[in-house]
């Protein structure tokens, strides 16, 4: 069993059958599965996207909105997640703490490692916000690079399919499913597990990727457990 697990969770995930915004009863379900694993003594950091709100990319398409600017934006998305997050798990009892990349002291903790590994330590979910606080850079590299800096044994992307296939399963029928990738073999083939500068980061440090389906209820605590028949794994 894993001890220390960082989970990616999307901002399209929060966003429900709606598409846009923050469905409070995923936020439920959630905060449900978190708490499944800090009952059986897991410590746990979450990262969360902010694409159910906006994206820099998308905001900075026409060249209105520069690049730079526009993942600023998508940076206080994720924000905006974090406190929704953060909230939802403290009302299902646990303690949680937010820390944001960006400093800003009225909505959460400045990201500080020890801080962060010390809250891990005394139980507490910390939910790293804000990305990397650089813009260019993704969440998905800010989950590796919060996971290898707390020290997480495994980090768990959460999305909305079991794992990783050869091609995309909602237009292919014969796609088949990946059930073990190297960290080579995913940046060298460019499969879409995470961004290539995300995977150069987990690979470096010897950080396993886990790949599932969040809404498989249970799935967290079974990867956890060791496993890893409920998903992909790069490593």
């Amino acid at each position: 069993m894993f001890k220390r697990v960082l989970v990616k969770f999307s901002g399209e995930a929060l966003a429900g059958e709606d598409g846009y915004g923050i469905d409070t009863q995923i936020l439920n379900y959630i905060s449900g599965e978190i708490k499944e694993l800090v009952d059986n003594d897991i410590e746990v950091g979450i990262v969360v996207g902010g694409g159910n709100i906006i994206r820099g990319v998308s905001a900075a398409a026409d060249g209105i909105i520069t690049r730079t600017s526009g993942d600023y934006m998508g940076m206080l998305a994720t924000v905006i997640n974090g406190v929704a997050i953060q909230e939802a798990l403290e009302h299902a009892g646990l303690e949680a703490r937010l820390q944001t990349a960006i400093d800003m002291q009225e909505i959460g903790e400045a990201f500080i490692v020890r801080r962060a590994k010390r809250h891990l330590e005394k139980g507490r979910v910390v939910v790293f916000a804000g990305g990397t606080g650089n813009p260019f850079f993704t969440t998905d590299t800010a989950a590796t690079l919060r996971a290898s800096e707390v020290g997480a044994e495994i980090l768990i992307k959460a999305t909305k399919v079991d794992g990783v296939y050869n091609k995309d399963p909602n237009k292919f029928d014969d796609a088949v499913k990946l059930d073990t990738i190297t960290f080579d073999q995913a940046l060298d083939d460019h499969i879409k597990v995470m961004d290539d500068t995300a995977i150069a980061q987990a690979k470096d440090n010897n950080l396993p990727i886990a790949v599932c389906n969040m809404f498989g209820k249970g799935n967290l605590l079974k990867i956890v457990q060791g496993d890893t028949s409920i998903c992909s794994v790069v490593k």
